[in-house]
Order: structure tokens, then sequence, then C-alpha cells
């Protein structure tokens, strides 16, 4: 199963790096970093990470699009960074990596868990967002109608169900694809 999360990831002099993965959740981790990455470079560097479940979708934009705004404290068993406004995080230990390209396979396990805010879930919204989120990391691969195509009808549950941290990333989200040439109607 693929579970949307975001990682913490360090460099040897202690900067933090934030980005949003699919990771393959089970008895073990795996993260699969592209290689030309920050994320897949600390992985190796230091052999950790901190894996964080969030429902804050405005996070997650601004961690795949742009400068994310975040607050953090040290881990507690790793060299990492732990979200202070992460519902759970999973302090991770770099158990193997597989360089092939184009993606790198990292086998984690996690050495503690650890809770924080209460999860509220994801309503219409906040998937719609989610689902934009990955669309726009995604636009050289795939065709501008397609992309707009598919916004259209994310539009619907933002504008139904939306609160004004989905409304913040909706709109971040409709103005990183417009100026890179993709044609949107109206946000909601």
């Amino acid at each position: 199963m693929i579970v949307e999360s975001l990682v913490t990831t360090m460099d040897a002099e202690g900067r933090v790096n934030l980005a949003p993965m699919g990771v393959e959740w089970g008895e073990e981790i795996v993260l699969k970093p592209f290689l030309d990455t920050t994320t897949f470079r600390n992985l190796v560097a230091t052999r950790a990470a901190v894996l964080h479940l969030t429902d804050d979708v405005l996070l997650f934009v601004e961690a795949a699009l742009g400068e994310p705004r975040f607050t953090w404290r040290p881990a507690e068993t790793v060299r990492g960074a732990v979200l202070d406004d992460a519902c759970s995080w999973r302090e991770l230990e770099v158990q193997a990596v597989d360089d092939t390209p184009p993606r790198a396979r990292v086998v984690t396990r996690a050495v503690r868990t650890g809770r924080g805010r209460e999860f509220l879930g994801f309503n219409r919204a906040r998937h719609a967002v989610l689902e934009g989120t990955i669309l726009a990391t995604r636009l050289h691969l795939l065709p501008a109608d397609e992309v707009g195509a598919q916004f259209a009808r994310l539009a619907i549950p933002v504008e139904k169900t939306a609160g004004p941290r989905e409304r913040e990333a909706w709109t971040w989200l409709t103005d990183f694809v417009r100026a890179r040439g993709v044609p949107l109607a109206a946000t909601p």
C-alpha cells in the first residue's frame, strides 16, 4: 500500500529538507526518492529520515511546489527533524539502498514512533488537493489539456467542502499550473 507522507531529512550541516512522498507502508517502510533530489542525497549521507503523517494539505503543496513553512524539533533517536504539526511520525534508519535509476528504493526500519495532534482525516477537498499536488509535480510528463480537465473535476469538491487551508492550498496549486501554461477555469 502507498501512503502519502511528508519526509524530513538532514544534510551534514544540519539543514532540514522537507519533501512529500508516497511510501510503501508495511513492516519496512520503503522510500522512493528520485536520484537527483536532496532527499536522496541526505538519506545516503545520514542513513536517517523522519516520516510524518498529517492531514495538513497546505503543507503538502508547499513542500511539493515551493518553500514550505514549518517548525520542527530534533528527533530523539535519529539525526532528523520532527514536524511540530505532525499527527504522527516514524523515526527511520536506512537498512538498504538500491540506486537503480530513475528512482531509488530505500528500505528503512522505524526505530521510534511518536504522536502529535489528532488526525482529523481527509474530506473530499483534502483528497482533491492531494491529487492536484501530484498532478502539479508531473506537468513535465502529462499533456496540459489532460491536467486542465483533471483540475476542473477536482475543483468541484474543493468548492463544496474546503476550509481556509484547503482553499489556500488550491489557490497555490492553480496559480502554479497556470503559470506553467495549463489553461484552467476560475478558482473556486
